[in-house]
């Protein structure tokens, strides 16, 4: 199904491309152009962010291409420059795009030069999670009556996401006595244990999917104004042209879809290995009935 698509407009790549090698050793940025199609194999840029189920899939699918004769090359941005990218043609593919709702000023700001293509998961969710163990704390109502024991602070992910930028929002239409303490996402999760373990107070933005919901007796706190909305479902986007040079690879990434506990276990496999690319193979390994569904061509 193709809930969203669509196209957005040419913008001038912003910011700068921090390359992880995944294939070609020379570093080829061609984006397939001059290499041939689908059919022979080619070159492909994949843009993510650092959010765990992100870099996940991107690593999953560095590995599926590359067994299919594609060079990869994964590209880690933030999400105004990878969506610059991909509608500038600098970059093939945007891997995680949540819509109708998390994402859609990027679609506005960047206009109608690329394609938004299938979602591979349905129903997300934003919001802020403390410990279980924290029973009489339910709701954002409450949370002023807790500042104290949480000195004041939430715990959150990197300045500009949008996850921080609706948590401002919440800020505001709560009246909370809390600071926004950004950071990153590895920062606030060790926060987050380092509570845990001592069954300390603390409060941090969160999201589904992620694998800390199954690491981590934790809830989202009530959200009785909605202001994080009603979830969203995750798609993927394409430079403009991409599907017509490589028609096999948007059908791979268009059969791809993942529930609660295959992603889960995706992003357990890579948390837990030495690095993403270990715990992908891993993963593909134990789901290869799975991923060969994907990857077969109507």
């Amino acid at each position: 199904m193709r809930a969203w698509k669509r196209t957005t407009a040419t913008s001038v790549l912003a910011g700068t491309l921090i390359l992880a090698g995944c294939g070609d050793a020379d570093g080829d940025d061609s984006n397939g152009e001059d290499d041939g199609n689908a059919e022979s194999g080619g070159s492909v840029e994949i843009g993510y962010n650092n959010w765990a189920e992100n870099i996940a899939v991107t690593n999953m699918w560095a590995i599926l291409l590359e067994e299919e004769g594609y060079d990869v090359e994964m590209s880690n941005m933030e999400k105004a420059p990878l969506f610059a990218g991909v509608a500038s043609g600098d970059v093939d593919i945007g891997m995680e795009v949540w819509l109708p709702t998390t994402d859609q000023h990027h679609i506005d700001e960047y206009g109608d030069d690329f394609d938004i293509q299938d979602e591979w998961y349905e129903g997300t969710v934003l919001g802020l999670a403390v410990p279980e163990y924290m029973e009489d704390l339910n709701s954002l109502e409450d949370l002023n009556d807790y500042a104290e024991e949480l000195d004041e602070t939430i715990m959150g992910i990197e300045p500009g996401s949008s996850l921080v930028e609706t948590t401002e929002e919440v800020q505001e239409v709560y009246d909370l006595d809390l600071d926004l303490q950004t950071s990153s996402e590895q920062a606030m999760i060790s926060e987050l244990d380092s509570a845990y373990s001592s069954e300390e107070p603390i409060v941090v933005t969160m999201w589904s999917p992620h694998w800390v919901l199954a690491e981590y007796d934790i809830k989202y706190l009530e959200d009785p104004e909605n202001v994080y909305g009603d979830g969203d479902d995750i798609v993927y986007i394409s430079r403009d042209g991409f599907e017509e040079e490589y028609e096999e690879v948007v059908q791979y990434l268009n059969n791809m879809f993942f529930d609660d506990e295959t992603l889960g276990a995706l992003m357990a496999e890579i948390n837990e290995a030495d690095d993403a690319q270990e715990g992908a193979q891993a993963w593909i390994d134990d789901n290869r009935e799975l991923v060969d569904e994907w990857l077969e061509i109507d």
